[in-house]
């Protein structure tokens, strides 16, 4: 049974009570708020593994929720995922440019959302499992402690730019697609959603100073980091 942190962002308390119901069900610890800042609050207290946050909140709205939970280093390993009635495609991308792991539209099958959710919380779990450090061009990545260094100096990535920068190291030399980036990275097929991974590049290259010419763009391709 999984025993990993979930914690539920969601002011309609019928669709939190649901969402809690079959979580828990799961063998999920579950923890709930009704608003953005009581969410915040309960992440940083109890940094869950994965939170589902709607985007239309009180107050603090989902996508402000998304930015404070990938800007503090407690909470930006936590798996975010996107749970609204907004269904257009410029949220979906404003989502997942924001860092979300992936963007469910309700109403939604909850047998789905589970199985996503499994999915997004064992690609974390393999992530984060024992690997060799990667370095290339005073690039240093650790796997096991989720860091990074640039000429031997730390720099703070949030869980998707670390993703994204692992991918690119473990293929050094190699092209990689949007469409590779956002299986790999992402989790999933966004048809059409190219752009957030050029913005989540963008991130990355400012992030690495002297060391940003090592990440090329391969125009009409994708993206690689020099061997």
């Amino acid at each position: 049974m999984p025993t990993e942190r979930i914690l539920i962002v969601e002011d309609e308390d019928d669709i939190r009570g649901i969402l809690a119901f079959n979580l828990e069900r799961e063998g999920y610890v579950v923890f709930q708020a009704a608003d953005g800042a009581q969410g915040l609050a309960l992440a940083k207290a109890h940094k869950p593994h994965l939170a589902l946050l709607d985007v239309m909140l009180p107050g603090m709205d989902g996508f402000a929720l998304c930015r404070e939970l990938e800007r503090d280093p407690a909470t930006a390993n936590t798996a975010l995922v996107m749970l609204t009635a907004r269904g257009e495609e410029v949220d979906r991308i404003v989502g997942l440019e924001l860092g979300a792991d992936d963007y469910v539209v309700k109403p939604f099958s909850m047998r789905e959302l589970l199985l996503r959710i499994k999915i997004i919380l064992r690609r974390r779990q393999h992530a984060e499992s024992p690997q060799p450090l990667l370095e290339r061009h005073a690039i240093c990545v650790d796997s096991t402690a989720h860091t990074v260094k640039v000429q031997g100096q730390p720099v703070a990535f949030t869980a998707t730019e670390f993703r994204l920068l692992e991918d690119l190291l473990r293929h050094a030399g190699a092209v990689r697609t949007r469409e590779q980036l956002l299986d790999n990275v992402w989790g999933y097929q966004f048809e059409g959603y190219g752009r957030t991974v050029d913005t989540h590049v963008r991130r990355v290259r400012a992030k690495l100073g002297d060391a940003a010419d090592m990440l090329e763009t391969v125009r009409g391709v994708g993206y690689r980091i020099k061997e």
